[in-house]
């Protein structure tokens, strides 16, 4: 049986590819709190929609590949490396690490860190002097 770490993983390709959240939101508690690199916590069901949708509406396309995983004690780790393109059509290609907090089947945290350099369009940069 898959760990739920594993599903997450499933899930969340699953939602790239077709753009639909429902399983990956089903695996989600409903007072979980979700985080990335900004400042803002989305909680609660509604929160994870909204996050879920955010990420998935940066991009044209996007497909994360994971490379390392483990699941131990309520907590899973999952290190990743994405590629697509942004919306307006700058490629993009990135490294992170997600952290999932579970109680019993469902996800109860979710964090996420990654190289957010990637994001910046080269020649943005370069006209800004960057």
């Amino acid at each position: 049986m898959a760990t739920l770490t594993e599903q997450f993983m499933t899930a969340l390709n699953a939602a790239e590819e077709s753009g639909d959240l429902g399983a990956l939101l089903a695996l989600h508690a409903n007072d979980v709190t979700l985080q990335n690199l900004t400042e803002q916590t989305w909680q609660g069901a509604d929160g994870a929609e909204q996050f879920w949708q955010r990420y998935l509406s940066d991009f044209e396309q996007i497909h994360s590949d994971f490379s390392h995983h483990a699941e131990l004690d309520g907590l899973g780790l999952m290190e990743w490396t994405s590629t697509g393109q942004l919306k307006g059509g700058h490629d993009i290609k990135y490294r992170g690490i997600s952290v999932i907090e579970t109680e019993g089947q469902k996800v109860k945290a979710f964090r996420t860190y990654y190289d957010s350099a990637a994001f910046i369009n080269p020649s943005e940069a370069q006209a800004s002097g960057q």
